[in-house]
């Protein structure tokens, strides 16, 4: 740190540095500024020698030794590495153990990944420092602050989240792999004491050190305990490519015998003793109270034990599922509507129009001066609208929380995307300290976004009704209300304009959307253009928005991919060659767009009726492009016949884990495309199952999905959700090459009906 000193960062500088994505970065620059004001009161319970400690009295047995909180080794030589993310299908936890054990020249038989305990000892601080870098807008600054103000901050926020694509390309990248280097040195200055030989003589491989001069070795189960102790080094050398054993290579996922076989407890799979089960409804309009129940008519069902009424909901206790939800549907709560009876999804539309006519956006950015290109004289220019829907998350397992309240403590058990923030919460609900708070993280049947906490309403509920049981309850949501209830994508629309010169090229392009919450800065904007103008306009609904898979990629990729498509047919040009001439020569992007468009051979004939689209999306660090080939049917819906993707997000850590996300990311955009929406009427939801949302069946799945990565050696990029944005833009270019009819609304489904 010597030769790289510390920047002079201010506190109020960071805590007014206006941050591009709300959530994750305006926390961290709050808790940022309150470390760096009154950093010795917080240095004492944050630092990093107290978070050791905490960690290795929660992980260590007695017959092995932690390091870092990150892992540890048994006298047996199993490595054990504490994962920070839970890993709900998307395969991280293999994948972090491979980067930890490569680096650590560890036996792979004898490495096992295990949830890291919900503990502000396993705070994530690579992701802490890949966020702020990221999203701050000052990387340079970010990366120069010393580890262990990073550390406090992560432990301070706290965060230990699972989204935004970051369990590889920082978690692993910067944490991992560093940790596993370090360690590893650790090990050889332990032997080269042992051995009495210069650490330059020892060579590692299979969790052992080996001193080839003497044939000696030593195991790291007996190296471990004096590993231990010593003092690891903060910037270890990682290995280059050339040296890697377990990464970019196939390893099968550790995750699925326990769920192939049944063993995998999800949580609501969770049982306890004299556990009892409840199930809700809440307010059918977002905002209503609960006004009035008559309890009896559930009362009188066998099994239930108790009505409870929330602020906004009412619940039934019994002591079996479907018990509690017969009780439920029996009952005839009344709700007020809370000021939002005349929302519909035509109403919210009408508004966002209103909002951009008005001309006053919340935020905007760009280059060049889009205005002067607009007014030349006998400029091409081209406009067109466009609309998203609300999207649900439609996660396999609806949500089901576990609480036990007793003896003035909260343990709770379930799937949710950030442990630590999940104990917070329902420390707040409870009226409790956070250090009365247990929390059990469980894997989870899908999230997407979804199981974030302060999108989730379950953990008040759960920590409410548990202070009111004198046994364990468990909440399961029915379908219906995970549907209706959801904190869902939200619902956008945008216009945007370009103008086209004497040259074929886009000399000007605008930007108009129209939604909650800012996307700047979330999708990179790929195409070389002179002057670009993107204005963001803020609307909120009665609903409550939330992440969805890939963010508001989805949306800017769908407006920009599709319009790109527009351009290219008011220029004449092929819409693949247009692409090409706006992508730097030479670049990652160019590559990419070049790959896909030969695996798929665009330009060969196509059979009458079908035709192919192509989008390019950069999100999350990872450059995608895919071309899908489609049809219509008779009754005038889309049917998607092959898909290709090629992926550069840098270096692919499990090609096998890799091309398993980009597929389900392209399958999940067609599905969005294709048939998703959430609408209102009256300020309710209308969907309430999978009868009226419309996921992708496995027969209108492209039976070819052809996925192609390109290790390009760039900086890491993520990988579990930019196989997503693409897609949808790239079919509704092909359904305009199969039909000539240009499509700007989604979803499809609704279309092909009118």
């Amino acid at each position: 740190m010597a030769d790289n000193p510390t920047p002079h960062l201010d506190a109020a500088e960071i805590a007014t540095t206006p941050p591009k994505k709300k959530g994750v970065v305006r926390r961290a620059f709050l808790f940022g500024s309150a470390l760096l004001v009154g950093g010795a009161a917080f240095g004492v319970y944050w630092g990093d020698s107290s978070a050791k400690a905490r960690a290795r009295a929660l992980t260590e047995t007695g017959n092995d030794h932690n390091f870092l909180s990150w892992m540890k080794i048994a006298e047996d030589d199993t490595v054990t590495v504490y994962s920070p993310h839970i890993d709900f299908g998307q395969g991280t936890h293999t994948a972090l153990g491979q980067m930890l054990a490569d680096e650590l020249d560890a036996d792979w038989s004898k490495v096992k990944v295990e949830q890291a305990p919900a503990d502000s000892a396993f705070a994530n601080t690579p992701l802490g420092q890949g966020f702020l870098a990221e999203m701050s807008g000052a990387p340079g600054v970010i990366n120069a602050l010393p580890p262990a103000l990073i550390s406090m901050i992560a432990r301070a926020m706290p965060l230990q989240i699972t989204g935004g694509s970051s369990a590889v390309r920082f978690t692993g990248q910067v944490g991992m792999r560093a940790v596993g280097a370090a360690v590893r040195l650790a090990l050889i200055e332990e032997a080269a004491d042992r051995l009495g030989v210069p650490v330059s003589e020892l060579a590692t491989a299979d969790s052992k050190v080996i001193h080839a001069k003497s044939g000696k070795t030593l195991r790291y189960g007996e190296l471990a305990a004096g590993a231990a102790e010593r003092s690891l080094t903060s910037d270890p050398v990682l290995k280059t490519a050339k040296d890697f054993k377990l990464i970019g290579k196939p390893v099968p996922r550790i995750d699925i015998p326990t769920k192939v076989d049944g063993s995998a407890i999800y949580g609501i799979d969770f049982t306890l003793p004299d556990m009892r089960v409840a199930t809700i409804a809440a307010a059918p309009i977002r905002g209503g109270k609960l006004l009035s129940v008559d309890e009896t008519p559930a009362l009188a069902v066998t099994g239930v034990e108790k009505v409870i009424r929330l602020d906004d909901a009412v619940v039934v206790v019994a002591k079996r599922y479907w018990q509690a939800q017969k009780g439920l549907r029996a009952l005839s709560p009344q709700f007020s509507d809370g000021g939002h009876g005349g929302v519909s999804s035509a109403s919210i539309h009408a508004a966002q129009e209103a909002l951009r006519k008005a001309g006053k956006p919340d935020n905007k950015g760009g280059d060049g001066d889009v205005d002067a290109a607009f007014g030349v004289a006998g400029a091409r220019t081209v406009s067109a609208d466009y609309r998203v829907p609300f999207l649900h998350h439609a996660m396999m397992e609806p949500f089901a929380l576990t609480g036990h309240f007793t003896e003035g403590k909260l343990t709770l058990w379930g799937g949710l995307q950030d442990p630590l923030s999940t104990r917070a919460r329902a420390a707040k609900a409870a009226g409790i300290d956070v250090d009365d708070v247990v929390f059990n993280p469980m894997i989870m049947g899908g999230g997407f976004g979804r199981r974030f906490p302060d999108m989730t309403e379950i953990i008040d509920q759960v920590a409410l009704l548990a202070k009111q049981l004198p046994y364990p309850v468990k909440l399961v949501w029915s379908r219906e209300e995970d549907v209706r209830h959801g904190t869902y994508r939200p619902q956008s629309s945008a216009q945007l304009k370009a103008t086209l010169g004497e040259d074929g090229r886009i000399a000007a392009w605008r930007t108009d959307y129209v939604q909650s919450g800012d996307a700047e800065g979330e999708t990179t904007f790929v195409y070389t253009v002179p002057a670009t103008s993107r204005r963001h306009f803020n609307y909120q609904s009665n609903q409550i928005d939330g992440p969805w898979r890939a963010v508001n990629s989805t949306q800017i990729g769908f407006y920009n991919e599709s319009f790109i498509d527009e351009l290219a047919e008011a220029a004449g040009e092929d819409p693949y060659q247009f692409r090409r001439k706006h992508l730097a020569a030479g670049s990652r992007h160019l590559k990419v767009l070049d790959t896909v468009a030969k695996r798929a051979g665009w330009g060969s004939p196509l059979p009458d009726g079908v035709g192919r689209g192509i989008a390019i999306v950069e999100s999350f660090g990872t450059i995608v492009a895919e071309v899908i080939e489609a049809t219509v049917r008779e009754d005038g819906s889309p049917k998607v016949l092959k898909a290709w993707a090629v992926v550069d997000c840098g270096t692919t850590v499990n090609p096998l884990n890799a091309e398993a996300q980009i597929a389900g990311g392209l399958i999940m955009g067609l599905s969005s495309a294709i048939g998703e929406e959430i609408t209102l009427d009256k300020g309710a939801v209308v969907q309430s199952n999978f009868n009226d949302y419309a996921i992708l069946k496995l027969a209108d799945a492209p039976p070819v999905i052809d996925v192609h990565f390109i290790e390009s050696g760039a900086k890491i990029g993520g990988i579990g959700e930019p196989g997503l944005p693409p897609a949808s833009p790239a079919l509704a270019n092909a359904l305009f090459a199969a039909t000539g009819k240009r499509i700007r609304t989604l979803p499809l489904r609704t279309q092909a009906k009118a």
